[in-house]
């Protein structure tokens, strides 16, 4: 019988990488970490091929490669062991062979939100005109007064100062998180938080663990480093710990990527409990929580529990919490909180991305997010988004659709009857100037192709009740003539 590819260890990965070339770069990203040490024998061809689920020939061929580039070496019938030489930075220069990875780049949910419609549901950003605009660029002016010279400085890598104090004392008062200035880390919004993360943390064939369904461009960013993604099912309750103990057992994961309050895209919030054994988990398996937290303040009802951060006490969490979504999504101001020596790395890979975020608008943001007014208007606001959510539910309730209330954020996630193909529907509203995220591509598998999320916060309360009611039209007429 004739070998696959697979298995003479020359297949490559989506990204067109060969597979054998993925199992270098794992392993020597855990000689870097410091993981394996010099002159440590190394786990034998088919442990490595278990670990890695790749053929042993893969491996063989890896290890091979690896030898003949001095990175390990041979004992005679003992194995392979780590070259002194090993952990060097040097190992990051790449052979005539080119060992460099040949990824594609994708970002599905931008293409989507890149259309020009008329209905835009597939943005989870908040309507304009729910923004107090006149009140921001009354600020704006105020920040030239207090800072003439704003306009003619960097910021530092970390932050402006002022603003990370601020901002520390806002999370010890409202979130009961216990950290100081020097413990924040301004980015330019969250997603850049998650790439910087991201780019430290993962390699060839390292695991995360994400939750099914999530954030699509997170997925994106973990593969084009060559992570393998694992999901964890989140529910109306949370999570299964079991479940999660278990993959965090079998699969030593570099980091579980999560979003617990109001998830995006389902709305679901994990309970306080859950949170806290989360974090004895992940202390116990040495796995880092990435806890993405940008709908926090749009809550319905009761405020939401605290972030697992406020339950981390080694330094195992790092929080991500973005204001973007509702406080002025021009200004792009993301807050990552994580404990040292993490965030000396951290901070310099914000220096290599782009030298630190904007003073200007950091300084716009300090004076606005502070002011009295904008928390008035934080109350306001959670009021409106409750009418767009309601509306957007009686018009889904009318045509028989179904999905779990939120008590916050920003989407619904929503399951169309099986006799609505979401892919077809999806092109008929693109067709109709309608955009809505088809849940598939939402999902780690690839398989929710029945679901879709839909962002009732970025159109008007008109705009809105009739680009559902026309969603919902399209849908019936694509069953009807089934």
């Amino acid at each position: 019988m004739a070998k696959s590819a697979r298995d003479s260890g020359s297949a490559r990965s989506a990204q067109g990488q060969p597979l054998f070339r993925q199992v270098m770069k794992f392993m020597l990203n855990r000689i870097e970490r410091g993981e394996w040490k010099a002159h440590e024998k190394l786990p034998s061809i088919r442990l490595l091929a278990e670990e890695t689920a790749v053929h042993r020939l893969t491996v063989f061929k890896a290890y091979r490669q690896l030898v003949e580039e001095g990175k390990l070496y041979v004992r005679d019938k003992a194995g392979y062991y780590v070259a002194p030489q090993g952990g060097l930075s040097a190992r990051k220069e790449e052979t005539a062979a080119g060992t460099a990875a040949l990824y594609s780049l994708t970002n599905a949910l931008s293409d989507i939100q890149r259309m020009q419609v008329e209905y835009q549901f597939s943005q989870a950003l908040i309507d304009p005109g729910l923004l107090p605009n006149l009140f921001l660029s009354d600020y704006v002016k105020k920040v030239f007064d207090l800072y003439p010279k704003v306009m003619g400085t960097y910021s530092t890598v970390q932050g402006d100062p002022e603003l990370r104090e601020t901002l520390s004392q806002h999370f010890r008062t409202h979130h009961r998180l216990q950290l100081s200035a020097d413990e924040l880390l301004i980015t330019s919004g969250a997603q850049q938080a998650i790439n910087l993360i991201s780019g430290m943390l993962l390699g060839p064939l390292d695991t995360v663990l994400v939750e099914r369904p999530t954030y699509s461009v997170a997925m994106d960013i973990f593969r084009r480093e060559g992570a393998r993604l694992v999901p964890v099912e989140i529910t109306p309750q949370g999570y299964d710990l079991a479940e999660v103990e278990a993959l965090m057992r079998k699969h030593k994961p570099r980091f579980f990527y999560l979003n617990p309050t109001h998830h995006n895209p389902t709305g679901y919030t994990v309970p306080a409990e859950q949170r806290k054994l989360l974090v004895e988990l992940a202390e116990r398996y040495r796995c880092l929580l990435v806890e993405d937290d940008p709908f926090r303040d749009m809550y319905f009802g009761a405020e939401p529990p605290p972030p697992c951060f406020a339950y981390d006490t080694e330094g195992w969490v790092i929080y991500i919490s973005s204001f973007s979504k509702y406080v002025a999504p021009g200004l792009r101001i993301c807050a990552v909180a994580c404990r040292h020596p993490f965030m000396e790395r951290l901070i310099t890979a914000k220096s290599l991305a782009d030298n630190g975020t904007p003073l200007l608008n950091q300084k716009i943001f300090l004076h606005y997010y502070t002011s009295p007014r904008l928390q008035q208007h934080l109350v306001k606001l959670r009021i409106a988004l409750q009418v767009h959510k309601e509306i957007a539910e009686e018009v889904l309730s009318a045509a028989g659709w179904t999905w779990t209330a939120p008590q916050g954020g920003l989407n619904l996630w929503v399951k169309l009857p099986e006799d609505i193909p979401v892919d077809v529907l999806f092109a008929r509203c693109m067709a109709e100037s309608i955009a809505f995220v088809p849940g598939e591509i939402l999902d780690p598998r690839g398989e929710m192709k029945s679901w879709l999320r839909l962002s009732y916060s970025f159109a008007s309360e008109t705009v809105l009740r009739e680009g559902m009611q026309r969603l919902t039209a399209l849908a019936g007429s694509l069953g009807a003539s089934r």
